[in-house]
């Protein structure tokens, strides 16, 4: 056994690579190795002998096991050293010219609707992602058994066994950025909203997350009238078009009330689509007056003040302006979409430079 001791633990430490420590590994303590094959002998042993010769054959193993794991590591360690050496980077030399990187379409389109808002003095309000259900659900005034509470709709957080507290949810909307905005600044109010957002939903135009931007005014004497103007001025800003007419349509939100879908006039001519022309009609966002109980929820009188909201998908509104078909595409990580797509990093849309058409 010294012998077999001393042929693999020299052996291993002058293994030059991986390949050759496994040769020795199967040499030594493989099915068929050396050491394996003693170890099948002590059968043949009387109990005497197997009581000398077994624990010193299980030693060597241990051993020559031992020593393979530590050559391994420090051949994996001289490795990464020489890997290092090579790829070292000196980042005081100049930039090399690999050109320039472009901006993604909901980045740009999201900054491109704050500038819009930001010039009717809307003020950019955030939140966290992870929300508790009164935020996203309660004070939102949607009941219990409404249907966007379900699981096949809503992203729920695991709980652990014995957790009391209410449960979580990725936000289905930014709307709980709106009732944490009423409770620390109160009214008068006129924020937007913009931010990720999760709902269980995978096709052409839906994806399990997305990006939403919402408005909200709140004062003493503001009006549907008021909530028309404002929606009117975007989408000319947006769109570009003077043009644009919206249209809309009596629905129900259980946190507006009156509500109204908004429908822009549209064409689908050749099977083109174009805004602000033809006799058909698109939705692209969602309105109404906040509901009381809302304002309530918020900490605002709703005796006293009132107000408007709105929400639209910052990703279908890019999808309508610049011509994207798929909105899947957005989330894909392809290169050639983004440079097809992707705008300048130094181009920062605004109102008197111009928004990007």
């Amino acid at each position: 056994m010294d012998d077999l001791r001393d042929k693999y633990i020299t052996a291993i430490a002058g293994a030059a690579d991986e390949a050759a420590l496994e040769d020795l590994r199967v040499q030594a303590v493989g099915k068929k190795g050396e050491v394996s094959l003693k170890m099948r002998e002590l059968g043949k042993m009387t109990p005497e002998e197997r009581q000398v010769a077994g624990p010193a054959l299980n030693a060597l193993k241990d051993e020559i096991n031992s020593a393979l794991t530590a050559k391994k590591s420090a051949l994996a360690d001289a490795a990464l050293d020489a890997r290092l050496k090579d790829e070292w980077l000196d980042v005081t030399l100049p930039g090399r010219g690999r050109g320039q990187g472009t901006i993604h379409p909901i980045s740009q389109v999201t900054e491109e609707v704050t500038a819009i808002f930001a010039d009717m003095g809307f003020a950019v309000a955030e939140g966290p992602q992870v929300e508790s259900d009164w935020y996203n659900f309660d004070a939102l005034n949607i009941p219990g058994h409404h249907p966007a509470r379900a699981e096949m709709d809503t992203f729920y957080m695991a709980r652990a066994e014995g957790d009391n507290r209410p449960p979580h949810v990725l936000r289905t909307h930014t709307s709980p950025v709106q009732i944490r905005s009423m409770q620390e600044h109160g009214a008068p109010l006129r924020i937007i909203c913009p931010g990720r957002v999760y709902r269980s939903d995978y096709d052409l135009t839906h994806t399990p997350m997305f990006h939403q931007i919402e408005g909200l005014a709140l004062d003493r004497d503001i009006s549907m009238a008021n909530l028309k103007w404002v929606l009117e001025e975007f989408c000319r800003a947006f769109f570009g078009l003077d043009g644009i007419e919206l249209r809309f349509r009596a629905s129900h939100f259980p946190f507006t009330e009156p509500s109204a879908e908004v429908d822009i006039r549209c064409s689908w001519e050749g099977g083109t689509l174009k805004l602000g022309e033809g006799d058909d009609w698109l939705e692209i966002l969602g309105s109404g007056m906040v509901h009381p109980k809302v304002l309530e929820a918020g900490g605002i009188d709703p005796a006293e003040w009132q107000g408007f909201a709105f929400g639209m998908g910052i990703d279908r509104i890019a999808m309508l302006k610049y011509g994207m078909p798929d909105l899947r595409a957005f989330f894909e990580s392809d290169l050639r979409w983004l440079r097809h797509f992707g705008f300048s990093a130094l181009d920062t849309p605004t109102l008197h430079a111009g928004l990007n058409r």
